[in-house]
């Protein structure tokens, strides 16, 4: 007797109490109070509740509801319209047994920033490694359109349907943006007052994380074995493959974004060529993923850094290879731009300080090639052709439309003939736009290189003061070079 009350009372308990919670809106937790919605477009908002669960949706800019029902396995989406008002909205979401109601979102800009330890140095900067200008730069940071989500770091062998660990949207404040990205901060901010609408931030990135770590399992299968089944992957997450995409990337989708910013290759760089089909295979992943269309994708190339080996010169040690294939890969990502960071990195230091000036960059991309601010120069100049000319060599570019520019005498540059061995040359400007590169140890010169080292400080400039890339003329795998 005893026995069949307690079932009875079991049976009562769960009919009261686990039912309605199962039957309960959830929404996943990009979609919240404080969110910027991407401006005038179709946005989609989602989330799980009973299956075949009837939900009514109310918005304050739409004058009719919306009437949704939850699928067989509880889940539900819808596409919705949203406007160019810079009024604070709200959305109301009910059920038999919710009641949510998600206040202060704003219409704007979102951009996912995304990658490794460069592009998470906060404000505040690293210990003992600064962001210049972060004092400054958090005193003048309120600013209630400007939004900023931070997705804590978290690894997964599947992909998940929400962010394991609670986030939310912030406003920009002095005590919220000194821990958010500098560069996502400083590209967001400078964004907003241009634009003058609503920018909003969301930062998903982690440390000394490799590019396979950010790619899903079905495409990174097309070049690579992948088996995580009995991997420990709270053993350094972020250098497992397809965690970070699983637990960091796949829960924010299909929240509506206007495009990406990616900073990371430092834990790539020993295998440019890799690399170079790598990571347009993340772009392509991500944006069939999001299906969105090819949504601008802007990327860092990564800076000058001694990594306690400058002499390496033919091996892939040199990061000028890893550089090498993240200018290819403009060519091979549609509307892609990059940043390149020949004149800001820092010899001791793989953190540069100059946060602002990559930041800049990006922001240079984004205006000319998503916002049709064609004045704004956004392209770094990049060698295009040479001609042998009066025993040396001429190099001819692109994006010198403004001709070239150098603050003192050009440096960094190497010729060879072809015995294939570099020699140290003197370069110079000549006629604003072409640079003459020649050595009096090379008398039939065939090829240059520039910058071609771990540690150089860029000298070459466009008029406009973008910085061009580490080059090489060659493909040759057996150069050498005279110390």
């Amino acid at each position: 007797m005893k026995k069949a009350t307690l079932i009875i009372l079991i049976a009562i308990f769960n009919f009261l109490f686990i039912q309605p919670i199962k039957a309960e809106i959830k929404l996943p937790a990009i979609v919240a109070s404080n969110m910027v919605l991407q401006r005038n477009t179709q946005i989609v908002l989602w989330g799980w509740a009973d299956a075949k669960e009837k939900i009514t949706i109310n918005t304050s800019w739409l004058d009719e509801p919306i009437h949704i029902q939850a699928d067989k396995e509880g889940n539900w989406s819808v596409e919705v319209k949203t406007t160019n008002s810079k009024k604070p909205q709200s959305i109301s979401l009910r059920n038999k047994t919710s009641d949510i109601v998600l206040k202060n979102i704003l219409f704007g800009e979102v951009w996912l920033c995304s990658g490794q330890s460069n592009m998470e140095q906060p404000l505040k900067g690293y210990r003992s490694q600064p962001t210049f200008g972060s004092i400054l730069a958090t005193a003048k940071s309120n600013n209630p359109n400007l939004r900023l989500f931070s997705v804590k770091k978290s690894g997964s062998k599947t992909p998940l349907k929400d962010l394991d660990k609670i986030s939310s949207w912030q406003q920009a404040t002095p005590n919220s943006v000194f821990t958010f990205s500098a560069v996502a901060y400083f590209f967001g901010q400078q964004l907003q007052d241009i634009l003058d609408c609503p920018v909003g931030l969301i930062h998903s990135s982690w440390g000394g994380s490799i590019v396979e770590a950010w790619i899903s399992k079905d495409i990174l299968s097309s070049y690579q074995n992948v088996n995580l089944d009995n991997l420990d992957i709270t053993n350094r997450p972020n250098r497992n493959l397809t965690t970070l995409f699983n637990a960091m990337i796949n829960p924010l989708i299909p929240f509506t974004i206007k495009g990406a910013l990616w900073y990371q290759g430092e834990s790539n760089r020993l295998k440019p060529e890799n690399y170079k089909k790598l990571f347009p295979a993340l772009v392509k992943d991500w944006r069939t993923r999001w299906g969105i269309g090819d949504f601008p994708f802007f990327y860092v190339q990564i800076a000058p850094f001694d990594y306690h080996d400058n002499e390496v010169f033919q091996t892939l040690e040199n990061s000028s290879f890893m550089r090498e294939a993240q200018l290819q890969c403009l060519d091979l990502i549609p509307n892609s731009g990059i940043a390149i960071t020949m004149d800001i990195g820092d010899e001791n230091y793989i953190h540069p300080p100059k946060k602002k000036e990559v930041a800049d960059r990006l922001l240079f991309n984004a205006l000319n090639q998503t916002y049709g601010y064609k004045k704004i120069d956004h392209a770094s100049p990049i060698y295009e052709s040479l001609e042998v000319k009066d025993g040396g060599l001429v190099l001819e570019f692109k994006n010198a439309e403004s001709g070239l520019y150098s603050y003192d005498e050009l440096a960094g540059f190497e010729i060879a003939g072809d015995d294939k061995v570099f020699y140290p040359a003197n370069a110079k400007i000549v006629k604003g736009k072409n640079v003459f590169v020649k050595s009096d140890n090379v008398p039939n010169p065939v090829a240059v290189r520039y910058a071609w080292r771990n540690w150089v400080i860029g000298t070459l400039y466009d008029t406009n003061l973008l910085p061009a890339s580490s080059f090489r003329t060659d493909n040759w795998d057996d150069a050498t070079q005279v110390k």
